[in-house]
């Protein structure tokens, strides 16, 4: 039985696709078969990996229809990473899911027939605490919190953590935190570092050791539909994620 991480924050901007795509690509580059799902109405991960956001069927369908997950799963230029995109009309879902009985199980349903064939599976999430988000955090077993080194970005993990606390109280005991994972993190500024120094002082049990630093690289990317580890190996931001990636397969 594989494990599903969901990659979370409310806040917007602070890493959590480009966590999901090159996290999911440093597992499968490491031999672990590996799916991505994108959640997101963005559909950045999907364009991430050089697939098109116009996608059929795609995410959107497999929440609101009756499409099954392995009808909208396509492969991609990484050896054992699958994609579930996202498209535009993700949007759409957040009105339509909450009209729907059950709607927040619609994922872990859809997912209860192929965990089995992933050992990662990993969920990226829009940037809001809204229906698609909730729909993620029921079906995970684990959440990723990417926080970007900045103050504000401290602001919003109180609420982050309410809403994880209750999605495991209603909807999903088995949830838990698998870490917090600072992002764009510049140790050359006093912020950053201050930062750094706060998370860890009041989650010290939660905060990956692995940090990502700010990294041309890493924004440079997506523009080739490629995770950074594709475009550039030996930079920075690559072995940043290919030490996170061990650091959660060593997390379990």
């Amino acid at each position: 039985m594989g494990t599903v991480y969901a990659i979370a924050n409310q806040k917007g901007g602070v890493g959590k696709t480009t966590t999901a795509v090159n996290l999911a690509a440093c597992v499968a580059e490491a031999g672990y078969e590996s799916l991505l799902i994108d959640i997101d109405p963005q559909a950045n991960a999907t364009i991430g990996l050089g697939i098109a956001k116009d996608a059929h069927p795609n995410v959107y369908d497999l929440l609101v229809g009756d499409v099954e997950l392995a009808d909208i799963v396509v492969e991609t230029s990484i050896g054992s990473l699958a994609l579930a995109p996202a498209s535009p009309d993700l949007a759409g879902a957040t009105v339509e899911l909450p009209r729907i009985a059950g709607s927040e199980t619609r994922l872990r349903d859809a997912l209860a027939g192929v965990r089995s064939r992933y050992t990662f599976t990993l969920l990226d999430c829009p940037p809001s605490l809204g229906p698609l988000t909730v729909n993620a955090l029921v079906a995970a077993d684990r959440v990723i919190v990417p926080v970007q080194a900045e103050y504000f970005a401290l602001e919003g993990l109180a609420g982050l953590l309410d809403t994880l606390s209750l999605v495991q109280r209603e909807l999903n005991p088995r949830l838990t935190v698998a870490g917090m994972l600072l992002t764009m993190h510049d140790h050359r500024t006093r912020l950053a570092q201050d930062v750094e120094q706060e998370i860890r002082e009041h989650f010290p049990e939660l905060v990956f050791d692995t940090v990502i630093p700010r990294n041309v690289r890493v924004g440079e990317a997506p523009s080739f539909g490629k995770p950074v580890i594709h475009h550039d190996p030996h930079c920075a931001g690559s072995d940043a994620y290919f030490a996170l990636a061990k650091e959660v397969a060593a997390r379990g």
